[in-house]
């Protein structure tokens, strides 16, 4: 296990457990856009967790407090490509930090744990999509250095 210090508190930092995916998906319902998205059963996100787990180009992150609570995840993975002359790309998903955490520094330090981790697996990029009524995560991403140079599309299937 790592851990990550920010503002005078250590957090610990694990490869998520099926244990842990009743306080991911909390994590995932703790603002507005994700309570009206996400399930209450948690079977459907346990399958995606077994999924998810098996693969070695995924990893799923917990973030606990001094309280051992679940505050934060992120989802990584890298993905190899043939574009920008065989890039690969670190892609991040699924990043929540508690609304009880917000504006702490956790998610910065986390954010720059996350890009120092794929530029170690060697990914020279890192792209992540956020709904576009998260404006606070944007500003966020665009502190942090992150551009909005792609429009994103969705079809659901």
């Amino acid at each position: 296990m790592e851990t990550l210090s920010t503002n005078g508190h250590t957090y610990e930092l694990s490869r998520a457990t099926r244990a842990d995916v009743p306080a991911i998906v909390a994590l995932m319902s703790d603002d507005a856009i994700g309570a009206g998205r996400e399930s209450t059963d948690v079977t459907p996100y346990l399958e995606a967790f077994d999924e998810v787990d098996a693969d070695d180009a995924h990893l799923l992150l917990v973030v606990r407090d001094e309280a051992a609570t679940p505050v934060a995840t992120l989802q990584l993975t890298i993905v190899p490509g043939l574009s920008r002359g065989g890039t690969k790309r670190l892609l991040i998903e699924g990043v929540r930090v508690a609304s009880s955490t917000r504006g702490s520094g956790l998610g910065t330090t986390l954010m720059r744990w996350a890009q120092a981790w794929g530029a170690q697996r060697g990914a020279s990029i890192a792209q992540l999509t956020s709904d576009k009524r998260r404006t606070d995560a944007h500003r966020f991403y665009e502190a942090l250095g992150y551009e909005a140079t792609h429009e994103g599309f969705k079809l659901p299937l």
